[in-house]
Formats: structure tokens, sequence, C-alpha cells
């Protein structure tokens, strides 16, 4: 017999966390901020619940103090709302490839004793979607001992693996709330130069990986005369709407998933979630597919747009630590570096502004103390600033450092020259 939705309230649902837990959470537009709150509400009840997630919108209250007696931070992705937690001690992150923390999981490495998530009503048959956040949260749903899930309307019900029958659901609560969003922020006009830089780049058939943001966002608006672009990516935003509407997205030239717009998960606008809601283009996977370097080489031209904090005159690429502090995580970067540089006619580009917005160059003679590298000096390829574009590969150590000086900020070109010099001596 199939087990029925188990609908209660949200105070009966978190009861079921004790302490000493390990509580999974749903991450990005899908945080279940319901279940968070009232978990937290019951803080005083509560010790040693260790909770591990991605990167997360909203508040965290669990990070904060009285709260955070109860609980402890394990993060895969440190987003802005944990990041003073963990610089105070109240928590830690994991260094993991986003295509591998399923296996943390799956693995028993960190098994989890509860998973919350939200999800949409079921259908008439008892199924349900994870909506724009599939990602880590299908092995979470399948190994957690416990699965709690606000049941939500404003949920998009998206096409791919993401949908899980009411079966799966130990508890829920039903909720009617928007889910979390960013409109797009106006692009800046350092950001048109650097996505201009980075469009120039862009070959028509190509398999396109980017991220969030005004870099990203600004390549995009330079490639509307582009053709038979596709799209496998870790995550995507608003910025692909009008290629898919005007038809220069279409995914025709992939050989993975053909015609379909394949990610793991989405944040952007309202307008964004309509598009996807029930839309068969829009293909959900977990990120152990989608990060997957051997799935993703198999495209053509697979064209990777990341960033970066700062590079080293070598080409060492820190992406997810300032100094000694966290920032961020190691993410897909690598994942999609490495499939972009071994797919046929593959790209992988590291893009950013030339100076912080302090000032501060982000091409230096050697990364921070206590940084972190995120992607090697052997699997960087292009870099691009506002600048210009250099490609890296097969550059010996001089050769790399005098083509990332071309195109750092000129206020800062002879201190790198003259590091330069004395590190290479010629």
């Amino acid at each position: 017999m199939v087990k029925q939705l188990n609908i209660v309230n949200k105070e009966e649902a978190v009861s079921k966390v004790k302490s000493g837990d390990r509580v999974f959470i749903q991450g990005a537009a899908m945080t279940p901020l319901v279940l968070i709150n009232t978990l937290v509400s019951r803080y005083e009840s509560l010790e040693d619940v260790e909770i591990i997630h991605m990167h997360t919108e909203g508040r965290a209250p669990y990070s904060e103090q009285p709260f955070s007696n109860a609980f402890k931070i394990n993060s895969v992705f440190v987003g802005g709302n944990v990041r003073n937690a963990l610089k105070n001690g109240n928590g830690d992150y994991i260094p993991i490839f986003l295509s591998e923390i399923h296996r943390l999981f799956r693995r028993s490495i960190l098994p989890l004793d509860v998973a919350l998530i939200q999800v949409s009503p079921p259908d008439k048959h008892g199924y349900c979607s994870l909506g724009v956040s599939v990602d880590i949260t299908i092995p979470a749903i399948q190994t957690a001992r416990l699965v709690i899930a606000q049941i939500n309307p404003k949920v998009p019900r998206t096409h791919g693996d993401g949908i899980i029958h009411v079966s799966e659901l130990d508890f829920a609560v039903e909720v009617d709330e928007p889910i979390f969003g960013h409109e797009p922020a106006p692009v800046s006009e350092l950001e048109s130069k650097i996505g201009a830089n980075v469009a120039s780049l862009v070959e028509d058939g190509a398999t396109l990986q980017m991220g969030i943001g005004g870099i990203p966002n600004a390549a995009l608006k330079n490639l509307t005369s582009h053709k038979n672009l596709g799209i496998h990516t870790e995550m995507f935003s608003d910025g692909i709407l009008p290629l898919v509407e005007a038809g220069v997205i279409n995914g025709s030239q992939k050989e993975v998933k053909t015609g379909k717009i394949v990610t793991c998960f989405a944040v952007g606008s309202q307008k964004l979630y309509d598009f996807m809601d029930d839309n068969p283009l829009v293909h959900m996977k977990e990120a152990a597919y989608t990060n997957d370097t051997a799935i993703i080489r198999r495209n053509p031209k697979v064209t990777a747009i990341n960033s970066a904090i700062e590079i080293d005159i070598t080409g060492q690429v820190c992406a997810d630590t300032i100094g000694k502090r966290q920032f961020s995580g190691v993410g897909g970067q690598m994942d999609f570096i490495r499939g972009a540089s071994l797919s046929d006619g593959g790209k992988a580009i590291i893009a950013m502004p030339s100076i912080t917005t302090k000032g501060i160059s982000k091409i230096t003679p050697f990364l921070n103390e206590g940084a972190g590298v995120t992607t090697t000096r052997a699997h960087v390829h292009y870099i691009v600033t506002e600048f210009g574009v250099v490609n890296l590969y097969g550059k010996n150590l001089k050769q790399r450092a005098e083509a990332l000086i071309s195109i750092a900020h000129p206020d800062y070109r002879e201190m790198l020259e003259k590091a330069a010099f004395e590190r290479f001596r010629s």
C-alpha cells in the first residue's frame, strides 16, 4: 500500500528533529524558511544540531545568537547569510566539488537524520516537484532518515529528475508564500566591457555554462546575433530569457539532451520562474549529473564562464576565499573548467574586473596568505578583464606573467612587472 501524504502543523513537523541530529536544508530559491524558523524557535530544547547545506536564501537564524547555541553549521558552500558565523567560529566549511557532494550522503560519510525541503503540491498521481533547486537535494531525500517538506503552490513544477512521490515525504506542512527571487541588477559600464570581451570568445553552436551576476548577464547581452547556442550549466538566471525567446539559445548542436536547457538550480525573478513552470524545454538534473566532467565534455564547444577573487601571475585562481576568510566555496568551477577544456572546441574562461571595488589589483604577484587555490594553473585557460583577453594554455611561467600583466589595471602593471622580474629574473 502506497503511503499517503502526512500533513501536520509546522510545530509538530520540526518536533521530529532531535538533539545531535544532522539536518540537511534545501537551498537557493527553494530554502524552506517556514520550517527553518519553526525549528530555530525550539532552540532552548535542542543542542548540538548540525546544519548542512549549500547556499541558502534569506536569513539563516540558526547562525545567530542566541539560537546558534543549539546549532552548528557544516556548510558545503558558504553564502552571505552565514559568512560571519563561520568567521566567528560557529561552524565550518567542507571543501568539495559540487559534482561530488552527493557522495557524502550516498556513501554515509555524512549520514543525514533529517532533510528539510520545499516542494510543489502533488499532482493527481501524487508527485511533487522540487521546483528550481534539485542540485544535491535528491541524494539528501534518498538517504535521510526523515524527510520533512513544506508544500507550497508558489513552487514552479519543473521537468526532469526533481519529481518525488508523496510517499517519500514523512511529514508535510502547507504554506503559501513566494519562493526567493532576485530581479536582475542593471549592468554597469565595467561589466559591459568585460561581458563584451567574454562574448568575443563565444562561437556559434557553443554550449554555455555561466552563473548569476553582472558579467554573465553582460556577456549574454552581446550574444544576440549568435546562432544555435545551448545551455548545460549548474545554474542560470534571467539573462538567458531574451536569447531563448529570440531562438539564439535552442540547444540544436548539443550532444547531451539536444534541445534542452540543462541545469541543477536557478535563481532569478518571478518571470524566470514562470518560464520554468511546466516547461519541458528546461530539464532539471542533480548536480552529480550537470557537473560531471565526463558528461559536460560530450557537448561541443563548451564555453564555461566563471569568476575569481584574485589570480597570481602564474595563473593560480582563487575564487572562494579572501585571504584566510572563507567567502563562498569551491562549487562547480573546476567541474566546468575541466569539462570545457576537454570538450571539442571548448573554452574555459575566468572573467573578472582588473581591480576590486576598493581599487586593489585582482592580478597579484602571489595569492594572499591563506587563500585557497580553486583552479590550478595547470587547468586555467582564458582570463578576461575589461582590458582584454589572454589565453594562458601552453604558456610558460614568464609568458603567463607577461600576458596577465597586459590585462591588469594600468596603475598596477609596473608593480607586477617588477614582481615578475624578481621572481623569474628576466
